[in-house]
């Protein structure tokens, strides 16, 4: 999705890895393919393709990530 942008830098996705269970339901409710898995956890692949509509905050079940929707 590298081609869908808006403004790059300025998405207020965040992922606080230690507390990532690997669940990868980010992965699955995600649009924008963001997410990617390295070790067993959660990693932002592509921060700026982030549309910030927090459907990977409201369903990450422990909390291990957070977006402030429409900042960005």
């Amino acid at each position: 999705m590298k081609d869908l942008r808006y403004i790059d830098g300025v998405t207020s996705l965040s992922l606080d890895r230690s507390v990532c269970i690997g669940c990868k339901m980010c992965s699955q409710v995600c649009p924008q393919a963001v997410f990617s898995y390295h070790a067993g956890k959660a990693s932002i692949e592509d921060g700026d393709g982030c549309m910030e509509c927090g459907a990977c905050g409201v369903n990450c079940p422990v909390g291990a990530l957070s977006v402030n929707p429409g900042v960005g």
